[in-house]
């Protein structure tokens, strides 16, 4: 018990769940939604557990916004050709721009029940800057499983 509660490593895994993207308000990215690579929850020790995090930076006028929408998918098949919506959110502001405009920083956090989930799991995401200008944001998204039949290898 000592050994888990000083080593939290050897009871999660923690893998890519998107690759790093850029989004400029009115133009490339923006409002475009990112699909994420498909993880396969067999190979990660059968988690019944997990969050999906999406880190992000935005560059933002005083008052503009960063919302993000996000659906984990799940399904049977290698290439989610069956995947049905395991929990979705929609798009929410998580970063307003400081007095003066600014640089913020943050990581959306959604708690993952697996237990029921298919074999193959995949993250979606989509960011919305509210300006139509210079605003700019990068983002990436991770999940983090846990609450394994075995520990991750």
């Amino acid at each position: 018990m000592t050994t888990q509660l000083r080593n939290i490593g050897a009871l999660i895994a923690v893998l890519r769940a998107s690759a790093n993207v850029a989004a400029t308000a009115g133009g490339t990215g923006d409002a475009t939604a990112v699909t994420g690579g498909i993880l396969d929850l067999m190979e990660s020790g059968h988690p019944l557990s997990g969050v999906l995090a999406i880190p992000y930076t935005a560059t933002l006028a005083a008052g503009e916004t960063l919302s993000i929408a996000y659906e984990v998918e799940s399904g049977n098949a290698d290439d989610l050709g069956d995947a049905t919506s395991l929990v979705s959110g929609a798009s929410a502001v998580v970063a307003t721009g400081p007095a003066g405009g600014g640089t913020v920083a943050g990581t959306v956090e959604v708690d993952l029940l697996l237990a029921g989930a298919g074999r193959y799991v995949r993250a979606n995401f989509t960011p919305n800057l509210s300006a139509s200008g210079a605003d700019t944001a990068a983002l990436s998204s991770v999940m983090v499983f846990g609450g394994f039949d075995r520990l991750p290898q």
